[in-house]
């Protein structure tokens, strides 16, 4: 289920960028676009939990969550309801594979933890 969250995360990445790019024409409506394919690039190695494309992929999730904060408020101002529905969700999906990441982090710490004392 963890790596689920992240692999969602990654293809909402892709596909609301390039409907934001359709339906705005703004290239920098690609930027997570961009950040969506490194991310699943970046997934198979997340899923045999290896630890430097964890660590990689948590940083531009991260990113790209902080970043969107920005367009959000953008959006908002502008009263711009596809958008906001977009950034929000791009967002909000951000944020909680963020939270998956933290939660997967603690987890192998713990087991780590565990068989260092046990064994």
């Amino acid at each position: 289920m963890k790596y689920i969250t992240i692999l969602v995360n990654a293809v909402l990445l892709v596909v609301l960028g390039i409907w934001g790019y359709v339906a705005g024409g703004s290239v920098t409506a690609l930027i997570p676009v961009v950040f969506g394919v490194i991310l699943l690039i970046l997934y198979p190695g997340v899923k045999k939990e290896a630890m430097v494309p964890a660590h990689i992929a948590v940083l531009i999730t991260l990113l790209v969550a902080v970043a969107l904060l920005k367009p959000l408020s953008a959006a908002w101002v502008r009263s711009d309801g596809p958008a906001i529905f977009r950034t929000a969700l791009m967002f909000t999906s951000s944020v909680l594979a963020l939270i998956c990441f933290i939660k997967s982090f603690r987890d192998v710490r713990r087991a780590r933890k565990a068989k260092e004392e046990g064994g």
